[in-house]
């Protein structure tokens, strides 16, 4: 009881909060088989997962849902305010985004338009799968190889992996650099390549527009960048 209390109070700070500010990004759409609950809109602020946003759903499975964009980022759309794994993950940006999604399999497969940034992003989730993929095999391998105490195969799928590995980083940063003036790139920088080399760090770095560059994710790029260039100096 007391937690539903602290949530009801939250969603009306939210929502007076919001009503005050000015807002360019319109997120709405239905959520099938939500008859009843609160709807999270929320971002990342820093390191914390906050919320931007919110709206209960009484007999309605409809939502409308605000923020004031400044540059495209991620944002969580969300049932429960404490938990960002039951979500759904989306590009914001200024405009009206629609998203619709079933309770029963919130997240897994919602359709979302309206984001340029979502297209870009969704069209490289789906090699990423592959590459997902791929690995689940060669663990699979992996755990039969072992079983087996096949020393010879598991040299083999060692290399495999490697191989796997090396594709992986050379596509997300062939993809980045064809998507260059999209928000996506610095982002898939930042959370799939963080490991890459330098020189393909700054390979792709110097590919991105000044205005990505200028955004959100340009700028914590290139932080990075400083960051993990100075390490190597020492």
């Amino acid at each position: 009881m007391k937690k539903v209390f602290l949530l009801i109070i939250t969603s009306l700070v939210i929502l007076s909060c919001n009503s005050e500010r000015a807002t360019n990004m319109i997120v709405k759409g239905e959520i099938k088989g939500l008859k009843k609950g609160v709807l999270y809109l929320q971002k990342m602020k820093d390191t914390l997962l906050v919320s931007v946003d919110s709206v209960a759903l009484n007999g309605s499975n409809s939502f409308e849902l605000k923020d004031y964009v400044e540059s495209p980022v991620l944002y969580y759309l969300t049932f429960d305010a404490n938990n960002a794994e039951k979500s759904i993950l989306f590009f914001g940006e200024e405009g009206i985004i629609t998203i619709k999604d079933n309770v029963e399999n919130f997240g897994l497969n919602p359709e979302i338009n309206g984001s340029k940034n979502q297209l870009v992003l969704d069209k490289y989730m789906l090699m990423s799968r592959k590459f997902q993929e791929q690995n689940l095999d060669l663990l699979k391998q992996e755990f039969d190889a072992k079983k087996a105490k096949d020393n010879d195969l598991m040299k083999k799928i060692a290399e495999d992996y490697k191989r796997l590995v090396r594709r992986r980083v050379l596509y997300t940063a062939n993809f980045a650099i064809t998507n260059a003036d999209t928000e996506v790139a610095p982002y898939l920088a930042l959370t799939e390549l963080y490991d890459a080399s330098i020189p393909l760090l700054d390979t792709v770095n110097n590919a991105l527009s000044d205005r990505i560059k200028n955004s959100t994710y340009g700028k914590r790029y290139q932080q990075f960048l400083d960051t993990i260039k100075k390490k190597e100096k020492k």
